[in-house]
């Protein structure tokens, strides 16, 4: 039998596609939060009068919470309501409520424990893709690779995604960033974890809707939070968890970087107020302690890019794959 699925849409100035969407939703869905977060075309109001749909629940913030707070307060309710896999749809109609099994087949058959949409696989949508976003995605999933260790995913900033709820009961949502980092902070906290995470294949809509979503605006400060959350990630996986050959390999790398770094440049301008040619011995010693210490950082780069989560956290008593295929 299909599991109880929920489907949770923040909404916020969506009101002009929030009623395609939740009609394009299919039978299989047991259960739809529709969360206004404090929305100024009062999306949840809208909903409840122009729709008849008895799955629809309709929750509202009475102050805007982010996108990454209405997610959470679905996950909240979903799991609240006993339902199994929860998946998260924007409502501004660029995410096809039709590949929503695509999401679920592979928690259902144990290969993965949260799956999220990437636009990047077929190289031909790329050209549907606005520029800015590219760019600005591009930048964003290297970032996110690693502060997350999820070397194997791309597009972060894509919010279909699908959740087992023994996972979901087990990630401190409280904790999770309430703006437009959620879905990279979802990342992080599930690599803490050790789920498995993986790619889904999906086309998006661009129409005349108008995202919410500033990349230039906001790499900044995702630079800021890449750079906690990789910090934190180290130091949970690699000193307080478990000690391996990594775990020296990066201390020993930035120290020799920073040494080289650091002498070779006070060497530098000391050459340059005597006027004197630099000593071939000195540029030596400045530059071997660079090229070691990128060779450890790679090591441990190396290491890293093996690490991945590879065994997933939920029970495995889910459909068995031949009862999936026949749903599709």
């Amino acid at each position: 039998m299909i599991p109880s699925i929920a489907v949770i849409i923040p909404c916020y100035k969506v009101r002009e596609h929030i009623l395609q969407v939740i009609a394009a939703i299919g039978p299989e869905v047991k259960l739809i939060f529709v969360v206004d977060d404090c929305c100024p075309e009062r999306s949840g109001d809208y909903v409840r009068e122009n729709t008849s749909d008895p799955r629809i629940h309709i929750v509202r913030h009475t102050e805007n919470k982010g996108v990454g707070g209405a997610v959470m307060t679905g996950y909240r309710l979903a799991i609240e309501q006993k339902m199994e896999i929860l998946v998260k749809i924007d409502g501004d109609g660029q995410m096809d409520p039709a590949l929503l099994m695509d999401f679920i087949k592979p928690i259902l058959r144990g290969e993965a424990d949260y799956t999220k949409g990437n636009r990047f696989h077929n190289l031909e949508n790329l050209l549907t893709m606005p520029r800015i976003r590219l760019a600005g995605n591009a930048v964003l999933s290297f970032m996110t690779k690693l502060s997350s260790g999820y070397w194997n995913i791309f597009d972060p900033t894509n919010g279909y995604t699908a959740l087992h709820r023994d996972v979901a009961i087990q990630i401190p949502l409280d904790k999770i960033s309430n703006r437009y980092f959620f879905e990279t902070d979802m990342l992080f906290h599930l690599n803490i974890l050790r789920a498995v995470v993986m790619d889904v294949p999906m086309h998006s809509k661009y129409g005349n809707e108008i995202s919410n979503l500033k990349i230039p605006a906001i790499v900044g400060g995702f630079l800021a939070k890449h750079c906690r959350n990789f910090i934190k990630r180290i130091f949970y996986n690699y000193y307080l968890r478990d000690m391996s050959l990594a775990s020296v390999e990066l201390p020993i790398g930035i120290i020799f970087l920073l040494f080289g770094v650091i002498f070779g440049s006070i060497k530098w301008i000391s050459a340059g107020d005597t006027g004197l040619p630099t000593p071939a011995g000195t540029v030596m010693l400045a530059a071997m302690p660079i090229i070691i210490g990128i060779q450890f950082i790679l090591a441990f780069i190396g290491h890293d890019t093996t690490s991945i989560p590879t065994r997933v956290l939920h029970q495995r008593d889910a459909l068995p794959s031949h009862s999936i295929e026949d749903k599709s």
